[in-house]
């Protein structure tokens, strides 16, 4: 089963989450002002990353609090996790080093 690591509660099992789609995602200033392409491209295009990607999370069966976490989709492992409103973490280079 996959952990999740929730900033709050700790490593926590993957059932007890939902994943909010991409992170740091923002929101047009002036939504009335945008055609209807410029809105559903705000709406439903978003990044599909082979590697590193900041997504958002939800711990809906514990502390029902979001959060962003950064996951590695091809290994599907997570490398950081990090309150809402708090920038993204700069991550070591590929090696560890």
């Amino acid at each position: 089963m996959l952990l999740v690591p929730c900033p709050y509660c700790g490593p926590r099992p993957e059932v007890e989450f939902h994943c909010g789609g991409e992170a740091h995602i923002a929101r047009p200033a002036d939504p009335g002002a945008l055609d209807d392409a410029r809105w559903a491209e705000y709406l439903f295009v978003r990044a599909s990353t082979k590697g590193v990607h900041a997504e958002r999370w939800l711990h809906s069966h514990g502390c029902g609090r979001w959060f962003n976490a950064l996951r590695n989709t091809v290994s599907d492992s997570f490398l950081a996790s990090y309150e809402m409103g708090q920038p993204r973490p700069a991550l070591p280079p590929e090696g560890g080093k």
